[in-house]
């Protein structure tokens, strides 16, 4: 019988979504695309309606399983800078993928813009 949660699990699909899984980490590993360091304030500001506490909670676990690198300068005030790792990196191709499948099925449904504006403004490319 197969263990529950993410040490346990034998399904890589389980395990990938045990790990980005979640209301706010797609928005965060987007937002992080950019080649440049994000702050805490910035991300905020971007991500709009996010609480503090689940901010704070998505950035550590995302650090924890090692797909954002947090980085804090000694400075007053304190300044702390967000970039993604290697393996968060290594995310792009399943995330546009993703993005692919989305709009596939989205078209005949839904109607707007294929991208939310946190793609949009990295400029992930258009897959049409």
């Amino acid at each position: 019988m197969e263990q529950a949660g993410r040490k346990g699990s034998r399904c890589p699909i389980r395990y990938s979504l045990d790990l980005i899984g979640g209301k706010w980490k797609f928005p965060l590993i987007c937002l992080l695309f950019s080649q440049e360091p994000k702050r805490y304030s910035e991300l905020k500001r971007k991500l709009g309606d996010i609480t503090n506490m689940m901010l704070a909670k998505s950035l550590k676990e995302l650090e924890a399983d090692g797909l954002i690198l947090r980085k804090q300068y000694n400075q007053v005030p304190p300044r702390v800078e967000y970039t993604l790792t290697d393996d968060g990196r290594g995310l792009y191709d399943a995330l546009h993928a993703l993005a692919h499948w989305g709009i596939d099925h989205m078209g005949a449904h839904e109607a707007g813009t294929p991208y939310c504006s946190v793609c949009r403004e990295n400029e992930l490319p258009h897959p049409l």
